[in-house]
């Protein structure tokens, strides 16, 4: 199996694909099957799947990603693995849904303890062109932290260049699209197709899962731009399946943005005090605009670093 030649210390670097799913079984395995295309070959994937309850074992073992279903009554995550077309498949499947957060911070420990060199992180609703992985790989001379640019079915461009100003503890996002260069440096991260190195891993640790969706991948960039040129690159190398509709969020995404964005950008904030207002005044905005306090409770939750009440809103 192909393999990177490292020049620095002539060893052969490894790749893994970390996909975090939950109850999208039909689009896990189109997001699988063009990851066993790519022009690079992979050297293994991990499968987190969260506790899916849409059938997502079953239909893994009928396209033969896996050659066991799991236990139907798990206390702790269960991991086998298998075998696709001689690539190792490693299939975690989790007690409970720990939202993507505790996805990806479990299938990125489990990939940094099994080795590999590079770890490659997506959510299961994108799927990579075929030299998406050839193409991020192209960009390693220059970061350890590298990302697609996406496009939706349609053509369009799912575009997030920008940054975090830490002076003010917020994003600032940049109308500007590349210009003439094949890549901008950023300074936070998204875990639509993060490639990213173990040695940062190293540094920074796993994704924290406490967050449980939002902001995790957010964060996670920005310790990595600590020791790294954190890259946002030209070349499409991924394609988003889910076009966000414009529509009311839903308790849960209004609870967890004002809670996990307080405390990511209090975490950062050079003027804490100025960044509180700032959050305040977004979470105001959102209970007069939506006619709830959920955004309120999620702000003073993440002021006082309160985890896990997200579960009162689940499905909500």
């Amino acid at each position: 199996m192909k393999k990177i030649l490292d020049q620095s210390n002539k060893k052969l670097e490894t790749i893994c694909a970390v996909v975090v799913t939950y109850n999208r079984k039909k689009l896990l395995i189109e997001c699988l099957e063009a990851l066993l295309k790519q022009t690079r070959p992979l050297d293994g994937i991990y499968i987190i799947d969260n506790a899916s309850t849409d059938g997502t074992p079953e239909l893994l073992k009928e396209k033969g990603f896996i050659q066991e279903l799991p236990p139907e009554e798990l206390n702790e995550p269960w991991e086998k693995e298998f075998k696709k077309e001689s690539l190792p498949i490693f299939y975690v499947r989790m007690h409970e849904n720990t939202g993507g957060a505790g996805g990806f911070h479990e299938g990125v420990k489990r990939a940094y303890e099994k080795g590999y060199d590079w770890l490659w992180l997506m959510d299961d609703d994108v799927e990579a062109v075929k030299n998406g992985l050839e193409e991020l790989l192209k960009f390693k001379h220059i970061s350890s932290c590298i990302h697609p640019i996406k496009i939706f079915e349609d053509g369009s461009i799912f575009n997030w260049n920008g940054y975090i100003c830490e002076k003010i503890g917020d994003f600032v996002h940049l109308e500007e699209n590349f210009k003439d260069n094949e890549f901008c440096v950023v300074n936070y991260g998204c875990f639509e197709g993060m490639l990213i190195s173990k040695k940062i891993i190293h540094k920074i640790g796993n994704p924290d899962p406490k967050f449980f969706i939002i902001g995790d991948d957010t964060y996670y960039g920005y310790l990595a731009s600590k020791y790294t040129n954190v890259v946002y690159v030209k070349h499409v190398a991924l394609v988003k399946k889910i076009k966000k509709q414009i529509k009311k969020p839903n308790k849960l995404t209004l609870y967890l943005i004002n809670r996990n964005l307080t405390y990511v950008f209090l975490k950062i904030s050079q003027y804490k005090k100025f960044t509180l207002i700032l959050r305040f005044y977004k979470a105001l905005k959102n209970v007069i605009k939506y006619k709830t306090l959920v955004p309120l409770e999620g702000f003073m939750d993440g002021l006082k670093e309160k985890w896990g009440k997200e579960k009162k809103y689940l499905g909500k």
